[in-house]
């Protein structure tokens, strides 16, 4: 049996809620205000290693909402039940489905337009979501507006020939891939020619010096997620989603 996971601390910066999903599961969200709304909600997923009170989560949410974006982070069922292994993709979907759908759902967020992403394999999960056409609600809205990856994991360290590239043909909503130049899990130069026979507008932010966490040698790295929101806040007013 797994060892049990430490419970973290709430972040202070947000609202803490519990979350139904699928058949009679349970999560918990937290809810980051925008200090100005600019009409746009991100449901933001953490990477498989911790969950979302982990430092790069909370800064990356807390500086987005700096930035205009009401943001949504949560924990994938696994983290929430306190085990270490992720669950497959399908299960990872259905609570990340649920999470926005719960979000999407709420009066003060009636009039955003949604976005999807996440750290890692957080981000990929958003992209598994995009492809296959995701509308909150069940259908009744809305649509994704557009996809956040932060650090997209194109393949396991090491092994290349293992590329998570099959469905991202599939996509549609404007995608940006913010990537560290150093990044064991693809590199910029590997993602390139993916995101070159796309249909959908791929926008590829580079990262210099950064690492798959966007750690950068001999730079605070709440200076570096700070640039990294200005990145993602510039994309989304930029490109309209």
């Amino acid at each position: 049996m797994p060892a049990r996971r430490q419970s973290p601390a709430p972040d202070p910066g947000g609202e803490s809620h519990t979350v139904p999903w699928g058949a009679d599961q349970v999560t918990t969200a937290t809810i980051y205000r925008a200090a100005s709304p600019a009409g746009r909600l991100l449901v933001l997923a953490h990477g498989a290693g911790a969950g979302q009170h982990h430092p790069f989560m909370t800064a990356m949410a807390s500086h987005l909402a700096a930035r205009g974006l009401d943001v949504v982070t949560f924990d994938f069922g696994y983290i929430h039940q306190r085990r270490k292994v992720p669950d497959r993709a399908p299960a990872l979907e259905a609570c990340f489905g649920g999470v926005i759908d719960w979000a999407a759902g709420r009066d003060q967020f009636a009039s955003r337009r949604l976005l999807v992403g996440g750290k890692s394999m957080g981000g990929r999960m958003a992209t598994h979501l995009a492809a296959a056409g995701f509308v909150a609600r069940s259908g009744a809205g809305p649509a994704l507006s557009g996809v956040v990856a932060l650090g997209y994991p194109l393949h396991p360290p090491g092994k290349p020939q293992q590329l998570r590239t099959a469905h991202l043909g599939s996509i549609r909503a404007p995608w940006l891939i913010v990537q560290g130049s150093r990044d064991t899990f693809g590199t910029p130069g590997e993602l390139r020619p993916v995101v070159d026979g796309m249909t959908a507008a791929v926008t590829l932010h580079v990262v210099e010096g950064g690492d798959h966490s966007f750690a950068v040698a001999r730079t605070p790295r709440d200076t570096v997620l700070a640039a990294v929101a200005d990145v993602v806040a510039g994309w989304a007013d930029s490109s309209n989603v």
